[in-house]
């Protein structure tokens, strides 16, 4: 896929320092190459050392700093998020975008294949925003990003665990912004629908997708601002209550 040319740096210190996991590849790494183009430092962790170098390599290794990380090994988070912070010498921003969402088979029930979602789409993303609770609570600012999915708002029979990895982190995420509403900081739930990434590339043409750059450029906009759900594209939020309002006799019929 091909990608907008990143601009050279721009002179000064940063915009802002940010943080985020998940950024080999997909809405993780366009987020990382948004943020640049706006003129931030940023730390990007993944598991895949050799995409995660590709993208500092084009970024420039001055303005992405290249960690790899695996989000199963939550007590290492701690750590990881500390070192981070010191070598952007501060933080503003931290975007978990970390996700999986493999095939499940119409009669599939895989226990273990249930786990791993949960434990990259859901724990992961609490070790993360715990951390980034932390800090931005005795800091006294900065923002917080979840990248969660229009697939929370109801059970679809489809991939049921998906979703309700989805749904657990938009309830956590809620429940973290009420927390720290009153320590000036902020929490975006973002909630997706069809982007053109590597984890949809298997689903064929689907209505509405768009580009992991446009989607990227939202979040981010949505980022210096807001605080709450945020539907990206915002038509998404229609779509949304229409889904959430169906009655379950009704919805349990469809394919949706």
């Amino acid at each position: 896929m091909e990608h907008a040319t990143v601009p050279p740096a721009p002179a000064g210190p940063p915009k802002g320092r940010a943080i985020v996991v998940g950024a080999s590849s997909g809405l993780g790494a366009a987020i990382v190459r948004e943020l640049v183009r706006e003129g931030w430092r940023v730390a990007a962790l993944a598991r895949r050392g050799a995409e995660l170098e590709k993208l500092a390599a084009e970024c420039g290794p001055e303005r992405v700093l290249a960690r790899v990380h695996d989000v199963h090994r939550t007590a290492e988070v701690p750590e990881r998020f500390e070192e981070a912070v010191r070598a952007l010498d501060g933080l503003d921003l931290v975007v978990y975008a970390s996700g999986i969402m493999p095939k499940v088979g119409p009669q599939e029930f895989d226990t273990e294949k249930d786990g791993e979602i949960l434990a990259v789409n859901t724990l992961g993303a609490i070790a993360w925003c715990n951390a980034a609770a932390e800090h931005f609570q005795a800091k006294r600012a900065g923002v917080i990003v979840g990248i969660g999915s229009i697939a929370g708002d109801r059970g679809r029979k489809g991939n049921p665990v998906y979703g309700a990895s989805k749904a657990a982190l938009k309830h956590y995420l809620e429940a973290l912004r009420n927390r720290l509403s009153d320590f000036g900081v902020r929490v975006c739930t973002i909630e997706p629908g069809f982007v053109a990434t590597p984890m949809t590339a298997g689903l064929g043409a689907l209505p509405g997708m768009v580009s992991a750059e446009a989607a990227a450029r939202t979040i981010v906009r949505y980022a210096r601002r807001g605080s709450g759900v945020r539907y990206v594209p915002m038509k998404w939020l229609a779509v949304s209550l229409v889904i959430r309002n169906i009655p379950s006799f009704v919805f349990r019929r469809l394919t949706i």
